[in-house]
């Protein structure tokens, strides 16, 4: 069986929010074009959905085009939408090892994953995790990966993440910026199939600075950084004014964006293309990607949710891994 063949792994996420919900809207949608087994309890699937249980992951492209395929992962119970219960914690969590295991294992060709909801992890399993990305990369062995959004689109990457902006000055140095770009580089090399990206990286400062006049951080360091910066055969330039970088025509000359915090990159991605963002993260020893949303309780369960993120991040796993 090829690498293109295997099924993608999809996890659960929190079972209360959207991503069962979700997971039924994309597999109607893909069938059998785009194959991945679901892994959590099928007793929090809407209750029409025709499941088909699967012991061998070899079963899964033979039974999508008809029915979804679900590898069973215990939970201590039902769940009521909207409303997440501790005590799902530790089924959440085995499902995303097993996802984990599978991809390793080359069972699998990818990992994608829904949403979780950290608190409940917290509080029923004593998670100690800052999130998502934080527990793959140690599942993987991995000290540092790398946050991408990508979209039809855009492609963002933050070197810096989940921390105030103040801080941010301190946090980015030329050491952290450098595994950010070396990771990004080799992550569309080996999994977006660019044999020479092109990355172009914003400023830390309105105008990169402005010579000075608007920030001294791309005098003292960042500009002869990215200069002598060497991680051919990737192109990289900058540090470019980030309120320039992201219109259509500058669009065109790069594949990926590395910008220094978290709303330089989120901010452009989600105006330009919200519904087909996807989490990816470079840096892992597997794919892996998620649809760029939350659990959103507050429509869980009424039928509203939106499967295009999740549609997306199983369409870009899959081209992924035809690239691996």
């Amino acid at each position: 069986m090829t690498s293109v063949a295997r099924p993608i792994a999809l996890s659960c996420g929190e079972p209360a929010g959207i991503g069962p919900e979700i997971a039924v809207k994309a597999w109607q949608e893909l069938r059998g074009r785009c194959p991945f087994v679901w892994l959590g309890d099928p007793r929090h699937l809407p209750t029409d959905t025709p499941v088909e249980i699967v012991s061998d992951l070899a079963q899964v492209s033979q039974v999508s085009a008809e029915a979804f395929p679900v590898l069973p992962v215990p939970f201590a119970g039902e769940t009521t939408q909207g409303t997440a219960d501790p005590r799902n914690a530790s089924g959440v969590i085995q499902a995303i090892e097993t996802g984990v295991h599978l991809v390793q294992s080359g069972q699998a060709s990818a990992l994608c994953t829904a949403p979780i909801h950290k608190k409940a992890l917290i509080d029923g399993a004593g998670f100690s995790f800052p999130g998502h990305t934080e527990f793959l990369a140690h599942l993987a062995g991995r000290d540092r990966v790398v946050m991408m959004l990508a979209s039809p689109m855009l492609r963002v990457v933050p070197a810096t993440i989940h921390i105030a902006l103040s801080d941010v000055p301190e946090t980015l140095t030329p050491e952290l910026l450098e595994e950010v770009i070396t990771i990004t580089a080799r992550g569309l090399r080996s999994q977006f199939g660019i044999p020479a990206p092109r990355i172009a990286v914003a400023g830390l400062n309105p105008h990169a600075g402005e010579g000075g006049a608007m920030g001294r951080e791309e005098l003292e360091w960042i500009d002869d950084f990215l200069a002598d910066l060497d991680v051919a055969p990737a192109q990289v330039t900058g540090p470019h004014p980030a309120d320039t970088l992201f219109h259509a025509a500058a669009r065109k000359t790069y594949d990926a964006a590395v910008c220094m915090y978290h709303d330089q990159a989120l901010i452009p991605i989600k105006t330009l293309d919200f519904d087909r963002g996807v989490n990816v993260t470079l840096g892992l020893p597997f794919v892996r990607t998620s649809p760029d949303h939350g659990t959103a309780f507050d429509i869980a369960g009424k039928g509203q949710a939106n499967p295009s993120s999740l549609i997306e991040a199983l369409l870009l796993a899959q081209q992924m891994a035809a690239s691996s």
